[in-house]
């Protein structure tokens, strides 16, 4: 099979943008809705929301990979790097460490020029708790760089990227690509989504690292919005992508077969709408939580508020199951008499919903 990386034509790439052309539209709308709602959050909680949203990036770029990192571990390293904290919290997990540094750099710096330098550092952050991983260095092995996804034993192999010797050619031509496309440069891509795809297919193909290729293409894309849109991205891809990462890795190696990109393109703008509709929900989900504080807090006892921060702790889907007496006791400590009184008051209020009945009732928070 002739990869793309081996037709004549790379590494110049060819896609309508007429098919996308619509959704394009649509992107740039809900770029500015969720914008708009973001800034009608209060200053802190609007920094907790852009918190949230890299550290669902974080674990979800790694957990494509295979990699489950600690969310607390994560969290309090993206705090430690944004100067959030008065006194660093120490982080137990050195990859939660290096992923949450990469998250802020990507972020904070994505104005900067792409430089083989760059690249480097980011993936020496990246690196940090891998110490098998050559960090910071183009791969150097004789062997086939294989792409797969799959757990140990039970890989699917989608295609192979160009051997190591072809890489710091691959990359030089990837680099002074990503830098003359950019905004305002003399090939510039005027269309973020348009550049974000086509430079994560880009550096997918070379694969350069021996390791986190996928997490550094992620980042190189969050990079191509981020430029385009003149201002961080407000939402995570990698949730998106790993939402569908079945669909992810199937247009990844259709892609392979041709020049002609513009179904991954199609695939990539689509995934950006499912990310930017994530965020939208996510933003208008705290929206509604302070509003729902705002009214209740001076009527709930502090067993009540308790629990109540604890299931939207998360999210709006991230207490499974519901709240049941057995859990309320466990988080207040209550009880089983205080426990279901709470309870039964809660849903007087309007703040719980029952669901079921006898031993499986459950209650919904009606947010």
């Amino acid at each position: 099979m002739e990869y793309i990386w081996q037709r004549k034509e790379w590494p110049h790439l060819q896609y309508d943008v007429a098919s996308v052309q619509g959704k394009i539209l649509r992107f740039t709308e809900k770029t500015g809705r969720v914008d708009g709602l973001l800034s009608t959050l209060p200053d802190a909680l609007q920094t907790e929301t852009i918190v949230d949203i890299m550290v669902a990036e974080a674990i979800k770029s790694s957990e494509i990979e295979g990699e489950m990192l600690s969310r607390p571990d994560v969290m309090s390293s993206i705090k430690n790097n944004l100067g959030l904290v008065a006194r660093p919290d120490r982080i137990g997990d050195r990859r939660a460490e290096g992923m949450a540094e990469l998250m802020v750099c990507v972020r904070n710096d994505y104005v900067q020029p792409l430089s083989r330098k760059l690249l480097f550092e980011w993936h020496t952050m990246l690196m940090k708790g891998s110490p098998r991983t050559k960090a910071g260095a183009w791969r150097r092995h004789s062997e086939p760089m294989l792409i797969v996804s799959g757990t140990i034993g039970s890989e699917h192999i989608h295609y192979e990227a160009p051997p190591s010797k072809q890489v710091p050619s691959e990359m030089k031509h990837f680099i002074e690509w990503f830098n003359r496309t950019g905004p305002g440069a003399r090939e510039e891509i005027c269309f973020a989504p348009v550049r974000s795809a086509v430079a994560h297919l880009f550096f997918e193909s070379i694969h350069p690292f021996e390791d986190g290729n996928g997490r550094m293409g992620r980042a190189l894309s969050e990079k191509a919005l981020s430029q385009g849109l003149g201002r961080p991205v407000l939402f995570s891809l990698s949730r998106s992508i790993d939402a569908d990462r079945t669909g992810y890795y199937a247009a990844l190696k259709e892609a392979q077969q041709s020049s002609e990109i513009t179904g991954w393109l199609e695939w990539f703008v689509d995934m950006l709408l499912r990310a930017q509709a994530q965020a939208e929900a996510d933003i208008e989900f705290t929206l509604k939580k302070t509003k729902l504080f705002t009214r209740i807090e001076s009527q709930l006892n502090s067993r009540q508020l308790k629990a109540v921060r604890r299931m939207l702790k998360d999210g709006p889907s991230s207490f499974e199951g519901g709240m049941t007496a057995k859990k309320y006791m466990a988080i207040t400590k209550a009880t089983k008499p205080t426990a279901t009184r709470d309870l039964q008051s809660l849903v007087a209020q309007a703040v719980l919903v029952p669901v079921g009945g006898g031993r499986s009732t459950h209650y919904l928070i009606t947010i």
